[in-house]
């Protein structure tokens, strides 16, 4: 269920970078000849018109054990592909050594970005180098592991159910706290000057990738609905209702991403009512869904028996 929907079944990779690719994945992520003795990893993106995945090498820096890449683009003055595509669909995919998890690619701003990248800098001297070869501000993008990929393995979709429902409620949360994060700043400036419109961009990239993530997992139960209806004809009614609570809550989903389509223009307050609204919704959603669906999940395994037999053969 944390397959992006968006992607083909193999990423694009550039001819320049399919070697670097092969060689990265067979090496447990070593490579030789520009990229030897580097830190490397492979960002794996949804093109922001294409809708199709793009897998790109990249080097990274940990700095406060945040996991940081930079749009450097060699020095170029235009972002990079994979930057204006993580700006679209902020889901993406991280492989580090033997290691692939989902990420949140969240863009840093401010203070905290020039703090970063001096840091970046110090370490790896080239990214200055870049900086000065180019007016645009070279982005640092830190990549945040989506927990629910940490957890232990599930068993049945019942606990699967729980990782991602786990996910949902805490990234909903999570938006929910920035954006009182945010308004509070705004209230309390003290400079005379009036607060900055629109959200942030550290808000909108959690906000989108709720909104992904969400919609995604609600197409992926509404494809498993008619299995569960078929093994038991008393859930018809259950699953009548948890479809009719899938189009209000893709609604009041798809008023989000509208509002904040428009970064410097979104409404800060509008955003935080249509937050608590989806709040209110989703969680007596999931609320109602575990109650009356865990028992049957519970018997039935995850990864799905059929599954498991194709790959022993």
């Amino acid at each position: 269920m944390t397959q992006n929907p968006y992607a083909p079944a193999e990423p694009h990779v550039s001819d320049f970078n399919v070697p670097v690719v092969a060689e990265f994945r067979a090496n447990g992520g070593r490579v030789g000849g520009m990229f030897e003795g580097g830190d490397l990893l492979l960002l794996t993106t949804v093109g922001a018109r294409s809708g199709t995945e793009h897998t790109t090498p990249l080097g990274f820096v940990r700095v406060e054990g945040r996991l940081l890449v930079v749009g450097s683009a060699g020095g170029s003055d235009r972002h990079p592909d994979w930057y204006r595509n993580i700006l679209a669909h902020p889901m993406v995919t991280v492989e580090l050594g033997t290691e692939t998890f989902g990420a949140v690619a969240v863009p840093t701003e401010g203070a905290d970005r020039d703090r970063l990248f001096d840091e970046i800098v110090r370490r790896v001297p080239g990214y200055g180098d870049y900086q000065k070869g180019t007016d645009r501000i070279l982005p640092v993008v830190a990549l945040e592991q989506r927990y629910e990929e940490a957890a232990g393995a599930a068993t049945n979709f019942a606990e699967k159910l729980v990782e991602i429902h786990a996910w949902l409620r805490g990234q909903l949360e999570h938006v929910r706290a920035e954006a009182e994060a945010y308004l509070a700043d705004r209230a309390e400036r003290s400079d005379g000057a009036p607060p900055a419109p629109g959200l942030s961009l550290q808000l909108r990239q959690h906000c989108l990738a709720f909104c992904e993530s969400l919609h995604f997992h609600h197409d992926s139960e509404e494809l498993m609905f008619p299995r569960l209806e078929e093994s038991d004809p008393e859930l018809a009614r259950t699953l009548d209702r948890l479809r009719e609570e899938h189009r209000t809550v893709d609604r009041l989903r798809g008023e989000l991403e509208a509002l904040i389509a428009d970064l410097p223009t979104a409404d800060p307050e509008r955003f935080r009512a249509e937050v608590d609204r989806m709040s209110a919704e989703l969680i007596a959603h999931l609320d109602y869904e575990e109650a009356e669906l865990f028992p049957t999940l519970s018997a039935l395994p995850f990864p799905p028996v059929a599954h498991q037999r194709s790959e022993e053969r």
